[in-house]
């Protein structure tokens, strides 16, 4: 038996069958066969290799990077080839800034996270609930209450599960050293000092925010933003010098205008705040739907703070569509936020994770 991480693949022994197989190893005849497209499951052959799955594939208990995803993408493509997995776009490290789609319906819905390198933790978030979909739709199950094959065919859910996958690698120490990236970064980082490195760092590997800059008040954010002394590249809250001149923010824009997203999330750390609101604009249903949120998760409905109100995904998507657009600021305390906060983290979020699809 070759192991794996969510499965293995099992040489077919005389006398097997699927229910044998299953019971001796776990899961599901649908997930077997799922994963299994071309193999007569109800008439095995001796010797052949069939792929068994054994539990998540998402390890929420070790540092995220995009080694990991990509390894975590691989695995769940074997075993839910409905998955589609693609890529909007490179990092500057020309790192594949990585899409799952899942669903067919006509309802458009886009969720992402790790826009903030240090606010990792979110990008597992997102994995565990697209594998715990995935599974639901598979077995025919309810996922938080909701049927999965009644969201999958409802819904097209876009999920873009690390934006900055250089910045991550970064503050999780997995960075590869393309050019001496690593310590670019450090030079960039010495010079904000109060900053602790890597675990402050925010930016994209040049040391641009990549969440100051989109077209939504960019101008007001760079004049706050340079008054609190970020003029240059820096581990947070540099703006660049233009909007849309980071590649990873410019990928988001563009995937963006490619859709028609009826609402979309935002995955950052922390607070336990869902910022709904965008200057004066007020979407219609944005704030029915907040408190729907607010309602499954615990989290409260807040006010972006003036500082921090312009230039981010969430407000240009709020200014360009008037549609919902939400950033959900997950967990409380230090970024990184420690990996002992996920189980909490992600029940909390589950609920507003479904309630997205079927609004």
């Amino acid at each position: 038996m070759e192991e794996d991480r969510g499965f293995f693949r099992y040489k077919v022994q005389k006398g097997d069958t699927i229910y044998k197989i299953v019971n001796e190893f776990g899961g599901t005849v649908e997930q077997v066969m799922t994963a299994n497209p071309d193999i007569q499951i109800y008439n095995l052959k001796v010797g052949e290799k069939i792929i068994i799955p054994t539990g998540s594939v998402i390890n929420t208990t070790t540092n995220y990077s995009s080694q990991v995803l990509a390894n975590d993408l691989k695995n769940l493509k074997i075993l839910y080839p409905f998955l589609q997995i693609g890529e909007i776009g490179k990092s500057v490290l020309n790192k594949p800034i990585n899409l799952i789609k899942i669903g067919i319906g006509k309802k458009e819905i886009f969720y992402n996270a790790s826009f903030h390198a240090n606010e990792w933790i979110t990008t597992p978030v997102l994995m565990k609930f697209i594998e715990d979909y995935a599974r639901a739709f598979v077995n025919n199950q309810n996922i938080f209450g909701y049927n999965a094959k009644s969201l999958y065919y409802d819904s097209t859910l876009y999920l873009v599960p690390m934006v900055n996958p250089d910045g991550v690698d970064l503050v999780t120490e997995s960075i590869s050293n393309v050019d001496n990236a690593y310590q670019k970064a450090q030079e960039i980082a010495n010079n904000f000092p109060s900053i602790p490195f890597p675990s402050g760092w925010k930016a994209n590997i040049n040391g641009i925010d990549l969440n100051l800059q989109y077209p939504a008040g960019w101008e007001e954010s760079k004049k706050i933003k340079f008054a609190q002394g970020y003029t240059i590249p820096a581990p947070r809250d540099y703006v660049g010098e233009a909007p849309l001149t980071a590649q990873e923010s410019l990928a988001v824009y563009n995937f963006t205008l490619q859709h028609n997203f009826r609402l979309i999330l935002a995955y950052h750390t922390q607070g336990e705040v869902i910022y709904w609101k965008f200057q004066n604009f007020n979407p219609p249903m944005a704030e029915q739907i907040a408190n729907k949120f607010s309602k499954v998760s615990g989290y409260e409905l807040a006010e972006t703070p003036y500082n921090s109100s312009f230039a981010g995904y969430k407000d240009w998507f709020i200014q360009t569509y008037n549609k919902p657009g939400y950033t959900i600021e997950a967990g409380l305390g230090d970024n990184p936020l420690p990996l002992d906060q996920f189980e909490t983290i992600y029940a909390q979020n589950i609920g507003i994770l479904v309630l997205g699809l079927t609004l």
